[in-house]
């Protein structure tokens, strides 16, 4: 991955103290190279305060480098021509210009630099010492342009990890949202299917003690009782529902399955319910619990969708199927022009929808002679073979 060219990560102390000791390094070399001369020449005196000036002019320029690479790059370059000491921060100059990688700003900085070069050396007459400082300054240069490449392909590279590191923490912050969102939507599902059972249970019992005058002091006494036992069985459920809610953990209880449906069968009878069943479940021993359970809360709320829309009309409830050809669901009851659905009526179908994909399988419903049917297919896998078996 390639960075922002103009991308400069930000410095520490040590990171800046350690630039501008590269820098002091070559002064103090040089420095003390002047005072030898004027020691053993008093009249270089006034020349070496102005190189050791310049020097500290361009240690000072160093600040604005990472500011305006290119100027202070270039500035530095010229101070040395005329300033030995000003080579330690031209060179840390450049190399901080050459992490930006704009060859279209360094080439010229670079040709200046070696220009300046030259140019000192040629100050003092041209002799075999200058052509071998010369030589000295060009390779100098073209190690200190490996260099600041070298640091930038080091930044590009932390820049890479740093982006990558965030990019995977926001995936892994996207994937836990995700996980708890699903979570809700399965313990709303769960109460959904758990509470429109109980509650149109009650309404349906109490419904009948609402209109129903034939009623002897024993018939409503039952009645109340059956509605008293709903409402606290439609607590515990939602109890044991939010529990899970509450423990942000998967959807542990109730969890019911085909083994349940004669008790569901037996309570909606008793409830009032007139439902006629028709089970050819083959193998049922072998249907995964996942999927029992969501045939339970399929069959349960088609009870209760037909209750809602058909009251006191005769339900239907087909089972069938065997491993390797799937489970099917086929609840039908007439249908009642003009008959009022109660709150949440139209949700009862999208409900069914959602748990039939959560499942994997198909939901299709049509009205046909009257009569509204709801038919359901489930995936159900053969179970493998016993590889013993075949042997001979």
């Amino acid at each position: 991955m390639r960075g922002r060219p103009d991308y400069q990560p930000p410095l520490d102390r040590q990171g800046v103290a350690l630039r501008y000791l590269c820098a002091v390094a070559p002064m103090l070399f040089h420095g003390t190279v002047l005072a030898w001369l004027v020691l053993h020449d008093g009249g270089r005196l006034p020349q070496a305060l102005i190189d050791t000036t310049l020097g500290l002019i361009g240690l000072v320029l160093m600040r604005w480098r990472r500011r305006r690479p290119w100027q202070i790059a270039l500035a530095t370059a010229l101070l040395t021509t005329f300033s030995a000491t000003a080579t330690g921060p031209a060179q840390v100059a450049y190399v901080s210009l050459v992490t930006h990688r704009r060859w279209s700003r360094t080439v010229p900085v670079a040709v200046v630099s070696v220009a300046c070069l030259l140019v000192s050396g040629a100050l003092g007459g041209i002799d075999q010492a200058t052509v071998v400082s010369s030589a000295s300054g060009l390779t100098i240069l073209g190690g200190l342009t490996v260099f600041g490449l070298y640091l930038r392909g080091r930044r590009d590279l932390e820049m890479s990890l740093r982006e990558r590191a965030r990019a995977a923490e926001r995936e892994q912050r996207q994937r836990i949202d995700q996980a708890r969102l699903a979570e809700r939507v399965k313990i709303a599902q769960e109460m959904h299917d758990v509470l429109a059972h109980r509650i149109s249970l009650l309404a349906m019992l109490a419904g009948g003690l609402a209109y129903r005058t034939d009623l002897g002091p024993e018939q409503t006494r039952e009645a109340a009782l059956a509605i008293q036992e709903n409402a606290h069985q439609s607590l515990n459920e939602l109890r044991a529902v939010l529990r899970t809610l509450r423990d942000d953990g998967a959807v542990e209880a109730p969890q019911p399955n085909l083994t349940h449906l004669d008790a569901l069968f037996g309570e909606v009878r008793a409830a009032g319910q007139q439902v006629e069943v028709d089970d050819s479940i083959d193998g049922r021993e072998s249907l995964p619990a996942q999927t029992g359970r969501h045939a339970y809360r399929i069959v349960q709320e088609a009870l209760t969708n037909a209750r809602k829309h058909a009251p006191g009309a005769r339900v239907t409830a087909e089972l069938g199927g065997r491993p390797g050809e799937g489970l099917r669901i086929r609840v039908t009851n007439p249908t009642r022009s003009g008959s009022a659905s109660g709150p949440g009526g139209r949700l009862g179908l999208v409900g069914l929808a959602e748990r039939t994909r959560m499942a994997g399988g198909t939901l299709s419903h049509t009205i046909q002679g009257g009569r509204f049917i709801l038919d359901v297919r489930l995936p159900w896998e053969a179970a493998d073979r016993d590889p013993a078996g075949d042997s001979g």
